[in-house]
């Protein structure tokens, strides 16, 4: 993100540290109706969500029992054997996929069939003289009738939530400090553990919330669970769309977790105020740079894999990585910032962290349009064939309209939301530049940091729109109905800042299988 690397005071005493503290929940809070917000238009548009977050978990199962299979093959040999192998595939049919489904045997069906509520695969295996053929059916997390309606996450539940945390925690925040004379500190923990007890309560009515919330810490462990053995060589394992999608989610709340550090100072020296030195901002600040330093090892990890597997495209990962770094400096110098006294050091550090803020949502801006939303891709053929009536035959714009050749040719959610989408993205990724107005527009800069926080949960809320449609159409593209290779899905593959070796035309480059996701 661009606006989330600036930190807010942590030092001395006043109503700007009440704001500081209530600000984390409120953007908690805003972040969960926002995701409402996403529900409610991937189902409006018909983009299942689900089965595009939770594919490559599918994939990476199905790869893992295909494994298992073929070792076993390996050591099962003749008729007796077969008949083993046959056993010990009937024994995986009941195991649960990542996405919440089941493994089932049954008639074998193409992985390339469309299905909205299942992912399906065929393995082969030969054992000895006989062979074994088993069906992957993995029921995704759409509502089906083998789940329990009180576990699906829905746009309604997800919105009325939000308005009710919001306002448990303004009914928390009134009856502890006006009614009970306590401290903002007191009334955040209240609100935090009133939240707690009413979701471990076994009631129906919250079992989505619980589910929600182990899927949430099972992914936050994924994200810093090793994906390779020091003990064993090999390939690492690939970075799954869920753990990269979440992360990037997590970099958008950097200023949370601040807070969160931040908390925990103020509470270990209340009611003194936090001493002005370095190492009290230091935890806060390493923890708000967590989730970039997460999202850069995820980098680094498929740059590896493409490394050993020598993907010409790799070189993504490593300019991906730098782009999570660029997030990083601005982050430390803001941080350095609140400890110096002299008017002459923080001015020169305060150019010094808009240069780097510039840097930082410049390249975070680019990213977004070519990588993760796949637009612009191709501006060779923009330029001579945009918004051209008549495009020459044969070129990359034939049949398009202008939108669709200056973006891509595929917009699930129109031109003009794709459009609208796509400005508001520019704007809040410069939502910095109020600072310059800061005095003016806001009380204290704590106030400050609350709205440019919540505006990079908007900006966040709209950027997923757009990751998810293209990570759909990354999916299901390439193949037409007939089974033939589709043009437009071809000409949408093109790399970025593509090497001289790696030609740019669509019909001159071969497909990567290993074609991975980026954001």
């Amino acid at each position: 993100m661009s606006s989330g690397q600036e930190v807010g005071e942590i030092f001395g005493s006043g109503a700007g540290h009440a704001t500081a503290l209530l600000r984390s929940p409120t953007v908690i809070i805003a972040s969960v109706g926002l995701w409402g917000m996403n529900v409610y238009l991937f189902r409006l548009f018909g983009i299942d969500y689900a089965h595009v977050l939770t594919l490559d978990l599918v994939k990476e199962k199905e790869a893992e029992i295909k494994n298992s299979i073929d070792d076993r093959s390996v050591v099962d040999e003749g008729d007796d054997d077969a008949g083993s192998l046959q056993g010990s595939i009937g024994g995986l049919e009941k195991r649960h996929s990542p996405a919440g489904g089941f493994i089932s045997k049954s008639h074998p069906v193409p992985v390339s069939a469309p299905s909205s509520n299942a992912s399906v695969g065929t393995i082969s295996t030969n054992g000895g003289k006989s062979s074994t053929t088993m069906t992957l059916a993995t029921t995704m997390t759409t509502p089906g009738a083998q789940r329990n309606p009180h576990d699906e996450v829905t746009a309604g539940k997800l919105i009325f939530f939000s308005i009710f945390l919001l306002l448990l925690l303004h009914s928390t925040t009134v009856i502890w400090i006006d009614f009970l004379g306590g401290s903002t500190i007191g009334a955040i923990f209240a609100f935090y553990s009133a939240v707690f007890v009413g979701i471990v309560i076994p009631l129906s009515s919250t079992a989505w919330i619980r589910k929600a919330v182990v899927t949430i810490f099972h992914r936050a462990f994924e994200l810093v669970n090793p994906r390779c053995s020091c003990l064993q060589s090999g390939v690492p394992r690939a970075i799954p769309f869920i753990d990269v999608f979440f992360a990037d989610a997590m970099c958008s709340m950097s200023k949370v977790f601040f807070d969160w550090g931040m908390l925990w100072h103020l509470a270990w020296h209340y009611p003194d105020a936090v001493p002005m030195d370095f190492e009290y901002i230091l935890i806060p600040s390493l923890v708000a740079s967590l989730p970039y330093l997460i999202r850069a090892r995820q980098c680094l990890v498929m740059f590896t894999i493409g490394f050993m597997k020598s993907d010409p495209k790799r070189y993504q990962h490593m300019l991906n990585a730098i782009k999570y770094s660029t997030s990083l400096w601005p982050l430390c110098v803001s941080a350095y910032q609140k400890t110096v006294t002299s008017d002459a050091e923080k001015a020169t550090l305060e150019k010094l962290l808009i240069v780097l803020l510039a840097i930082n949502s410049t390249y975070s801006l680019a990213w977004d349009i070519v990588m993760d939303w796949g637009m612009m891709q191709n501006p060779i053929a923009v330029v001579p064939d945009s918004c051209a009536p008549n495009a020459a035959s044969g070129g990359p714009s034939k049949n398009l309209s202008c939108a669709q050749t200056v973006l891509r040719p595929r917009l699930r959610f129109g031109a003009s939301t794709s459009i609208l989408i796509l400005v508001i993205d520019m704007i809040l990724r410069y939502s910095w530049l109020l600072r310059f107005w800061e005095k003016k527009l806001f009380p204290n800069s704590d106030v400050y940091i609350l709205s440019t926080q919540f505006l990079e949960a908007v900006r966040r809320a709209l950027w997923n729109l757009l990751r998810v449609e293209w990570e759909n159409i990354k999916q299901t593209r390439g193949r037409d109905a007939s089974g033939e290779a589709d043009e437009e899905a071809v000409f949408e593959n093109d790399p970025f800042l593509a090497p001289s070796t790696i030609a740019m035309s669509p019909l001159g480059r071969s497909k990567q299988t290993d074609d991975k996701h980026e954001s």
